[in-house]
């Protein structure tokens, strides 16, 4: 059974860090994690809910569609020394 606070962890499953050191998420594989929960949505309903709960996530997508993929700004971050 589908529990509406699993969407949030399936979210933080999802996450990932690519080769820039970036941490992202794909709608792809946060639809995935999500039906390992029990949750069946597509990838515009993923996109929707990032969008919507997710504000420190910005779209990098390189392509057309509803296979998106976000990654976490450093919104505030001042580096030590600089």
């Amino acid at each position: 059974m589908a529990r509406r606070y699993e969407v949030h962890s399936a979210f933080t499953d999802s996450i990932r860090v690519d080769s820039r050191g970036r941490q992202t998420v794909s709608t792809v594989d946060f639809v995935r994690t999500l039906a390992a929960y029990n949750h069946d949505w597509s990838l515009r309903e993923a996109n929707v809910w990032i969008e919507h709960y997710q504000s420190m996530f910005r779209d990098i997508s390189t392509e057309e569609g509803e296979r998106r993929t976000f990654f976490l700004t450093n919104m505030g971050y001042v580096a030590p020394g600089g």
